[in-house]
């Protein structure tokens, strides 16, 4: 398995434009909120929980990321607990509710981020890896803590292999 360090150095590669990355820290979150809420039907209560294919994706994704890191698997499994506490209070409304919701978020992320790969000039890094899904949100964490002061150890270990972030200028054409 691929370490953390691999991952977000690959996914990182794609990412080196601040407004690209900035961008991220918007459509990420809407797009994995709009999963949680897409997959939140059809879903069932136990236990006082609601159990739906968006818990068995979420569980999936937070086992992955506890297996690369113990302090991003703590963040990641409380903001996809967060989402899919959101997916199930969707999923329980109107059928026009909660799929304009869950359609409108995952489209606007969308854009979104394909808005940032153009500032980028480069594609999306799932295009060439699908792994790039699932390290998506674990990189907008990653960012967002590095914005923080946190765990420079990462920030430097990443920065080594995808370079540090800047402003590219697109480049005009004749």
């Amino acid at each position: 398995m691929k370490t953390l360090i691999d991952h977000l150095g690959q996914y990182a590669e794609y990412h080196r434009d601040r407004r690209n990355i900035a961008t991220h820290f918007v459509g990420i979150p809407l797009i994995v909120l709009a999963v949680a809420v897409l997959l939140s039907r059809p879903g069932l209560e136990a236990f006082g929980l609601w159990l739906s294919p968006a818990t068995l994706a979420a569980l999936a994704s937070v086992y992955f990321y506890f297996r690369l890191d113990l302090r991003y698997g703590l963040v990641m499994a409380a903001l996809l607990g967060l989402s899919l506490w959101l997916g199930a209070v969707l999923a329980v409304q109107g059928t026009a509710l909660w799929l304009g919701a869950g359609l409108g978020m995952f489209v606007v992320g969308w854009v979104i981020q394909f808005v940032g790969h153009y500032y980028e000039g480069r594609k999306p890094a799932f295009v060439d890896d699908l792994m790039g899904l699932i390290v998506g949100p674990l990189f907008v964490v990653a960012e967002l803590g590095f914005l923080l002061g946190l765990r420079a150890e990462v920030e430097r270990a990443v920065e080594e292999r995808a370079g540090p972030t800047c402003i590219r200028e697109k480049k005009a054409t004749a």
